[in-house]
């Protein structure tokens, strides 16, 4: 029997954008750590530096989905190119700012600057959407994109962390600028697979993709779930640090992501009936259960497990979650829907990160994963609220019915997820 990952790249352009997806993705999990390792090298304040990644964060959780609106409107190339620019440029001023002992007030503007880097994995998602909207290739599609997402948190950290301590400071984040501007300009050269844009002048509906209902309830969930991987990352950092290992902390988190990875693998060649709410309700709640193991463990070793087996959950709610983006965002801001998720995550972590580390000054690392027990309470208390409003349809857009009574959305929702 064919693998269903190499049927769908049996699609013409297929494994160029995904290559160009996967590079230009690698900013995403190796300019925070890299940041971070540089401004700690070049002997300045973990406080300073945490404020200069959240600054960032924040920055293009506000930016990033109006790049997205743009996208949408004119196209990838469009707009993806003099996007990367100004976020290339933001960098290397904050670079060359840290490098130089420039005042604090210039790296955080340089910081805000930086948040106009564009959401690469939206834009390879709407490129697998356009191919196979509406096939149950379009599930086996996302379902790779999140290992891929994996794989980049796997490695991206880690690398940006050796390259900036073992090198020269600036490495890490230098680097990751490199792979920003080859990924997007690899990708938006491929035109053939670029997606069709959507003029403002021909939508009927010029407003924001977060009017949707839908979207709404994702959007807020995430928040909640962002605020879990943020608080994950510190507390563990601070655990192994506690434990005598402090190296070993990359690796756990290394192991989280692990568990992910292989669960996205898996749930990508499964196929499944019914709708696809009921699943991601599901993966929120799984998200929140498995935070309880990580308070209890005791030692590394158990946590190591405890960390791989909560990351199990992650993959099938991301996969789960882009695909009700889908089937709940009018087509025309495909791109932007998807962008607000990343939004959501973003502010999340932010904030996860910011409470978990008072939480761990004040009352040591095991505790800080109450707030990561919170925060996956929360997200799956928001799910629940907002349920009912996941089964309306896109914005602008009513659910056709077939022979069965079933609407178009839900129908969609049984092949994507």
């Amino acid at each position: 029997m064919p693998s269903p990952y190499r049927a769908i790249f049996a699609a013409p352009g297929a494994k160029g954008f995904s290559a160009a997806g996967l590079l230009g993705r690698m900013p995403l999990s190796m300019v925070g750590i890299g940041i971070l390792t540089m401004i700690t090298e070049l002997g300045r304040s973990y406080g300073l530096a945490g404020a200069l990644t959240a600054t960032i964060a924040l920055s293009a959780a506000v930016v990033g989905p109006q790049v997205s609106r743009l996208v949408d409107q004119y196209g990838q190339r469009r707009v993806l190119r003099p996007a990367t620019l100004i976020a290339v440029t933001a960098v290397t001023g904050l670079l060359l700012a840290a490098a130089n002992g420039w005042p604090d007030w210039m790296l955080f503007a340089f910081a805000v600057a930086a948040g106009c880097v564009p959401s690469v994995g939206s834009m390879v998602r709407a490129r697998w959407t356009a191919i196979f909207r509406d096939t149950p290739q379009l599930h086996t599609a996302y379902s790779f994109e999140s290992i891929v997402d994996e794989l980049c948190f796997i490695v991206g950290p880690p690398l940006a962390a050796t390259l900036s301590a073992g090198w020269f400071p600036e490495a890490g984040p230098l680097v990751a600028v490199v792979c920003l501007v080859a990924g997007v300009w690899w990708l938006t050269a491929l035109r053939a697979t670029e997606p069709e844009a959507h003029p403002r002048h021909a939508q009927s509906d010029t407003s924001s993709a977060l009017r949707a209902p839908g979207l709404q309830v994702l959007v807020a969930t995430f928040v909640a779930t962002g605020a879990v991987f943020g608080s994950v990352d510190v507390a563990t950092l601070a655990f192994a640090a506690e434990q005598g290992s402090k190296s070993t902390g990359g690796l756990l988190l290394a192991l989280y992501a692990a568990g992910s990875c292989l669960a996205g693998i898996v749930f990508g060649v499964l196929h499944f009936k019914g709708r696809a709410e009921p699943r991601w309700l599901l993966g929120i709640c799984a998200m929140a259960v498995s935070m309880i193991p990580l308070l209890l463990a005791g030692n590394l070793a158990l946590l190591a497990v405890a960390l791989f087996v909560s990351g199990l959950a992650i993959a099938p709610t991301m996969i789960t979650t882009m695909a009700l983006i889908e089937a709940h965002v009018p087509h025309a801001k495909l791109t932007e829907g998807m962008t607000w998720i990343s939004t959501g995550l973003a502010v999340g972590i932010a904030l996860g990160s910011s409470v978990t580390g008072w939480v761990v000054d004040s009352a040591g690392a095991r505790t800080g994963y109450v707030v990561s027990l919170a925060a996956g309470t929360a997200a799956a208390a928001v799910g629940f609220a907002g349920y009912r409003r996941l089964k309306r349809p896109a914005q602008g857009e009513e659910p056709a019915t077939d022979g069965d009574g079933d609407s178009r959305e839900g129908r969609r929702g049984d092949r994507v997820a």
